[in-house]
C-alpha cells in the first residue's frame, strides 16, 4: 500500500525561542519543513478539498503555535507544533517536521543548525481489570481519562467480563475488558500514563496477581516488538489470558500478534481448546 505526502518547504516565521535573553526580547526568522503522511486519494478522485488537508491552513496553524509560547528550546517548539498538527488536523497520519535556525547565536560562520521530529499515531490495544471496591467506577473513569486526553483518540472499549483471578492467589473476582486507542505517544510515555491513571485508582503494587482496584497492561503497540526489563510488548502472557483474550477478540478479532503470527480469534479458540484437553 502506497503512501501520500504533502510536503511544506521553508516556511519562515519570526519567533522569539532561545536560551539568551535578547533571544526573547529580539526574535529572529526560523525556517519549517513538514512533511505529512496521509490519503488524499478519495479528495483526487473528486477533486474536492473538503478530503484533503488544505495545507494553507496548516501553515497558518504551524506560524499561530509556533508564536503561542516563547521557548528556551527549540526542541520544545518542534515537539509541541508537531503533536499539536496531529490533533488538528484528523487527517495526517504521520509527520516529519523540521525547525532551522538560520541566527542561531554561534560564533562562526556556519548555515543552519536544526532539529527534527517525526511524530504519527499508533495503534494499541490493552486490557483493562478490576476486583477491589467499586470495579466498574474505576474503569469507567480510567477509560474517560483516556477519552478526554488530547494524545489520545478513537477509544473503542469492549464489554465488561467477569473472571476468576488468575495467579493462584484467593481473592474477589475480576471485571476484566479490553480497549483500543490510538496515540502518538511512545511506549514509555503511555506506560507512564497508565502508571498515573492506576495511582489516581489507589492501584497499590505490593503483591503479584494480587487483588487490586484498577489493571491496565499494554498488549499491542503496532507491530512493535519490545523486550526490555520495564516493558514487554506484545504482552509475554496475553495468549494465555482468556480473560484478555475473549473481551479482545469483541473489539479486534483479525488482529494478529506480531510474533506467533495468530490472529486474536485463533489465539482464543487455542486456548479454549487447551481448556478441553
Amino acid at each position: 500500500m502506497g503512501k501520500d505526502i504533502i510536503r511544506i518547504k521553508g516556511l519562515k516565521i519570526y519567533a522569539y525561542h532561545g536560551v539568551f535573553p535578547e533571544e526573547k526580547e529580539l526574535g529572529q526568522f526560523f525556517v519549517i519543513d513538514c512533511e505529512i503522511t496521509t490519503d488524499f486519494i478519495k479528495a483526487a478522485r473528486k477533486d474536492d478539498l473538503n478530503y484533503s488537508i488544505h495545507y494553507g491552513e496548516v501553515c497558518l496553524f504551524i506560524e499561530k503555535e509556533f508564536t503561542r509560547t516563547k521557548y528556551d528550546l527549540i526542541e520544545t517548539a518542534a515537539v509541541n507544533t508537531a503533536e499539536a498538527l496531529l490533533n488538528n488536523f484528523y487527517g495526517i497520519k504521520s509527520l516529519i517536521l523540521e525547525v532551522k535556525k538560520p541566527e542561531a547565536p554561534i560564533p562562526m560562520e556556519f548555515h543552519s543548525v536544526s532539529v527534527q521530529v517525526e511524530r504519527q499515531w499508533h495503534q494499541v490495544y490493552c486490557s483493562f481489570g478490576s476486583n477491589m471496591g467499586e470495579r466498574k467506577k474505576y474503569v469507567t473513569e480510567a477509560l474517560e481519562q483516556l477519552k478526554d486526553d488530547r494524545r489520545f483518540r478513537n477509544l473503542k472499549a469492549s464489554s465488561f467480563y467477569e473472571s476468576k483471578a488468575y495467579g493462584g492467589i484467593e481473592q474477589e473476582d475480576f471485571l476484566n475488558g479490553a480497549f483500543y486507542i490510538e496515540t502518538f505517544l511512545s511506549p514509555y510515555e503511555l506506560l507512564e500514563v497508565i502508571h498515573e491513571i492506576e495511582a489516581k485508582a489507589g492501584r497499590k503494587r505490593e503483591l503479584r496477581w494480587g487483588p487490586r482496584t484498577l489493571d491496565l497492561d499494554i498488549l499491542l503497540y503496532d507491530q512493535l516488538i519490545l523486550d526490555e526489563e520495564e516493558l514487554q510488548i506484545p504482552h509475554k502472557d496475553m495468549a494465555n489470558r482468556d480473560f484478555v483474550l475473549i473481551p479482545l477478540k469483541e473489539i479486534a478479532s483479525y488482529v494478529r500478534h506480531p510474533l506467533n503470527k495468530k490472529t486474536v480469534e485463533e489465539m482464543a479458540e487455542e486456548l479454549s481448546q487447551n481448556y478441553l484437553l
